[in-house]
């Protein structure tokens, strides 16, 4: 004889869906707190002991730590982004500090350099370098037409360096009678020197000449008795207008 399982509304659960049940039991207990005391055995029995995984503790904690990873990361970024902009801004600024003092100093040198030109260019020096006075101004004696020196005689051997004593123009170059060889220029300050008896002329008419610029070489030419240099200084390019050379030259920080 066959027999028929019950089936219908007074149909008992399975172990199955009892197991299930208890799952969800435990799982409700354990968010609120309660759990294990009101268990049967037999529930205790049928239900495994859930892991970490089966509850997401793990993935809760592992996540939470990702994250605090990344946050701290990114501040470490952000700390080092603003450093390296810091840097940046500060290396700006020492070049821009660098380059506005070498400018300023690039200045200051120019200031200095034009001073110092300037200086130069309205200085006077002697005729011939380390020379000295062999015959004073207004000498008397029969060498001279007029009955005396209108100038001074510089000691030169015959071949020595003639320089300019100052700044000017060259108004005279060429044979000048008496002075043989001789050089006129017209000084910046409106006065006039002459060089007379040179062996050779190196400047022309018109030329422009600064404090010791060689113009010519001492010689013996013309009115001479010897090689020396004839210095003189005048108030305009006419023979006759001369003045005292050493006082000339001494008002103009030479010494003589």
């Amino acid at each position: 004889m066959a027999f028929t399982r019950a089936t219908g509304k007074h149909r008992g659960p399975s172990r199955m869906a009892r197991r299930s049940v208890g799952i969800a039991g435990v799982a409700t207990l354990a968010t609120t707190g309660v759990i294990g005391t009101l268990a049967s055995p037999a529930l205790a029995a049928d239900t495994e002991p859930a892991s970490p995984e089966d509850t997401g503790l793990t993935q809760v904690i592992t996540a939470e730590s990702l994250s605090d990873r990344v946050d701290a990361q990114a501040d470490a970024q952000e700390k080092e982004a603003v450093e390296a902009a810091a840097r940046v801004k500060a290396a700006a600024e020492a070049k821009r500090k660098a380059e506005a003092r070498a400018k300023e100093i690039r200045a200051a040198q120019e200031r200095a350099a034009r001073e110092a030109e300037r200086k130069r260019l309205n200085s006077f020096q002697l005729p011939v370098a380390g020379s000295y006075v062999s015959t004073g101004y207004k000498t008397g004696g029969s060498l001279w037409s007029s009955g005396s020196h209108s100038g001074i005689d510089f000691h030169a051997s015959y071949g020595s360096t003639v320089v300019s004593v100052g700044s000017g123009t060259v108004i005279e170059a060429g044979w000048g009678g008496a002075y043989g060889n001789n050089i006129v220029i017209r000084m910046n300050d409106g006065t006039y020197t002459q060089y007379g008896h040179l062996s050779s002329i190196g400047v022309h008419v018109g030329q422009k000449v600064t404090p010791g610029d060689q113009i010519g070489v001492s010689g013996s030419s013309g009115n001479s008795t010897g090689p020396h240099l004839h210095f003189e200084a005048r108030t305009s390019a006419e023979y006759g207008s001369d003045i005292n050379p050493i006082s000339y030259l001494r008002a103009r920080g030479v010494h003589v």
